[in-house]
């Protein structure tokens, strides 16, 4: 788990510190761009839940995982940005966005040791939703590419707190006898509720 986590971190580090350099190399708005993007998905708690949720069931089911959940998140989220960039429309934008925070919170809660790969495809079906939502409000002006790298830089700082979070949990329920993490990603379900009865 602590190799797994470093080499999380250390994805995060060269994200961010490579992404402002991509941004300025663009001409126009980079940085411009690459700032509204880092700020987009820490502006929205559905977005930090998820992301953060994504690091708690990472921690949870532990080994490959570690890297797979989020590699995997990220990668979608790319993905439904570029659609968006391409004006491609998504129905039920925000339904998806608040179920993510309700299922995945709901499979931390219960403990659920599900398989990696199956993880990681439920993460990755929720994260369509996610990158579509950023890239649909890409500024005007705003280079798409420098926004991506934003966006995509707070995602796996969100992961890796939410990696981090779940080891720290699971350290002091061992002392302490109490399934914090579980408690964690309760409290994340019943936000999912919450935004749910918004939206339905």
């Amino acid at each position: 788990m602590r190799t797994g986590l470093t080499c999380m971190i250390g994805v995060a580090f060269t994200l961010v510190t490579l992404a402002p350099t991509a941004a300025s190399a663009h001409i126009g708005n980079g940085s411009h761009g690459f700032v509204h993007g880092f700020l987009h998905p820490l502006a929205g708690a559905d977005h930090v839940l998820t992301m953060v949720a994504v690091g708690l069931l990472a921690s949870q089911l532990g080994g490959r995982a570690l890297w797979l959940l989020p590699a995997t998140f990220m990668a979608v989220v790319g993905l439904g940005g570029m659609l968006a960039f391409a004006g491609a429309a998504m129905p039920g934008v925000e339904l998806g966005i608040a179920a993510s925070v309700f299922v995945l919170g709901t499979l931390v809660a219960l403990g659920v040791k599900a398989p990696v790969a199956g993880a990681a495809a439920i993460a990755g079906m929720f994260a369509i939703f996610h990158g579509h939502a950023h890239g649909s409000e890409l500024p005007d002006g705003a280079a798409a590419a420098a926004y991506a790298s934003g966006f995509l830089s707070a995602t796996a700082l969100l992961h890796v707190g939410g990696i981090g979070l779940g080891v720290l949990l699971g350290r002091l329920s061992e002392a302490s006898g109490l399934a914090l993490h579980r408690l964690g990603g309760a409290g994340v379900a019943l936000a999912g509720i919450a935004l749910l009865g918004r939206i339905i």
